[in-house]
Order: structure tokens, then sequence, then C-alpha cells
């Protein structure tokens, strides 16, 4: 397959999965998560492979999903003449719609890495979350802006790796947290400092690369059980539904109709100013960039 969205490659039993849209923060676009879906299997098929790296190309992991243009790659899903039947089964088809594509990190038997810097917000957040292992720069911003207006929590990990406390806490305040903070409360395995991500996550790739294929499935295969058991898909699907439900709310329009008219920068503006975080938030509140 010829990738446009994402890079692939794969050396030393490891596959690297980069998200490649650096222009727009590694925004998610549907044909980046049906890219995404075709190297998971790919390196799930390959022998070779026991360990897969997730990461994002420039200053971010991935900003959320790409709405600018007034939603014109998501037609079925459109706010204008919104359909909401059409909308259930865009949202919940198990081909197409972006929670499946993220769930196959989940429920690929090789262990997933994802090396997580700059911005992992909204939809990006929850995709990292599916990985097996999230290893965070600790200047990297995570949150769900999406909790103030237009959309619901998708694959419930930020539910499932919190508990009632803190999930709660972070569904009703939007509130963002670092790589730090990530860390200290288990959102995430581990924050390092920025210029150690790369070989910090290297570390540990190369390190679960030395155990049998089959002991790394067999580990991952009893932990996903116990949150299958719990209901992991039942609160997808409900988070998928009402997500959509969430979307075309008075305040969901109005958010996407201020950006088709005043852009992406304007509608996350009004949004985050009441708060003074996300993209109105001080410079030490920010992540940095590669390089500064």
């Amino acid at each position: 397959m010829v990738y446009e969205m994402i890079a692939f490659e794969k050396a030393d039993r490891v596959a690297t999965i980069t998200l490649a849209r650096p222009e727009k923060q590694n925004a998610l676009h549907p044909q980046m998560w049906s890219e995404l879906d075709s190297a998971v299997a790919d390196a799930q098929a390959d022998a070779q492979v026991r360990v897969i790296v997730l990461q994002g190309a420039g200053d971010s992991f991935c900003a959320g999903f790409d709405f600018s243009d007034g939603l014109a790659h998501y037609d079925h899903l459109a706010e204008q003449d919104y359909d909401p039947g059409m909308d259930v089964i865009g949202v919940t088809n198990p081909y197409t719609a972006p929670i499946p594509a993220f769930m196959r990190l989940w429920r690929c038997s090789k262990p997933v890495i994802a090396k997580v810097h700059g911005w992992c917000v909204g939809g990006g957040s929850e995709m990292a979350l599916c990985a097996d292992l999230v290893i965070a720069s600790e200047d990297a911003r995570l949150g769900t802006p999406y909790a103030r207006v237009w959309g619901c929590h998708l694959t419930g990990m930020w539910i499932y790796r919190l508990g009632l406390t803190r999930a709660k806490f972070y569904a009703l305040t939007g509130e963002s947290l670092s790589g730090c903070e990530a860390a200290e409360i288990g959102l995430v395995n581990f924050a390092y400092p920025l210029e150690e991500l790369d070989e910090r996550t290297r570390y540990w790739a190369e390190r679960l690369a030395q155990i049998p294929l089959t002991q790394l499935a067999a580990m991952k295969l009893i932990v996903n059980q116990a949150y299958d058991n719990m209901g992991l898909q039942g609160t997808q699907y409900l988070g998928t539904i009402l997500d959509g439900i969430m979307r075309n709310t008075p305040e969901g329009r109005q958010f996407v109709r201020t950006a088709d008219e005043q852009g992406v920068r304007a509608a996350v503006a009004q949004r985050d100013a009441p708060f003074g975080d996300y993209s109105q938030a001080p410079a030490d509140q920010k992540p940095r960039r590669r390089g500064s």
C-alpha cells in the first residue's frame, strides 16, 4: 500500500507508524485512520514484528479531528442537513469509522507503544490511549477540549485508565494536563524530557522485542480481557452516539459555523478563552516545539 498521511517502516522487530500531517499537527482525517488500520494489519501479519510504535511527525502527536473546510471530508457527519440515523451508521461502522481503527491498536496481538509529544488532545488522545504503553514528553499537553463543546468521550480510555474520581473530574471540566501530570496520575506510563523521548521509547520497544511474541500476546490479551469484561465496547458505542448528538446541539452547530466562517483558529479561541487554556494558555502551559 502507498501511504500518504502516515509513514510506515520496520526494523529490528519493531514497526513504526508515523502520523504524517505535521502542517496540520497530524489532525485526524478519514484517509489517515484508514492508512493507520492498514499499517497495523501489515505489522500484525509480519512474523518478524514484535512491537509497534505509534508517533507523530513535527511538533505534535495529534491535535484531534480535522474539522477545517466546513467538515468537507466528513460528508456523512456534516451538521448541515443532519441525519441522525446516518450519523449512527457512520460512527459505528466497523470498516470506516475512526474508533474501530483506533481499537485495532488495542486488539492486535502485538504490544503498541504510543510516543506522545506536543499536543495530544481530543481524538488524538483517544487514539493514543488505545496503545498498550503511552510514553510522553514531560511538556506534552493532553486533554479533551470537546468536553466543553462539540463532543463526548469516544474510546472510553480516559475513563478506564483513570478510575472514577479523576475520570469524572476531567470529563466534567475538560482541563488539560502535562505529560508529567499524566504520568503522576497513571493516564500514561512514563514522562521524559523531550530531548530524551526518542531514546527512551526506543529503549522500551527494544526491551519488549526481546520477549517471545507468544508471551507478549498472552499477557496483552489477559489484561485487555479484564477491561472488555467491564463493558468497554458498550461504553464506546454509547460514547460515539453521544458524540454525534453533542456535535449537533445549538452550541455544537455554532462552533462549526464559526470555524467555517472565521476559521478553525477563531472557533477554538472562542472555546478556550473563558478558561485560558489550550490555544489561549500561557506559554508555560503549552508544549515545546522540537529543537526549542
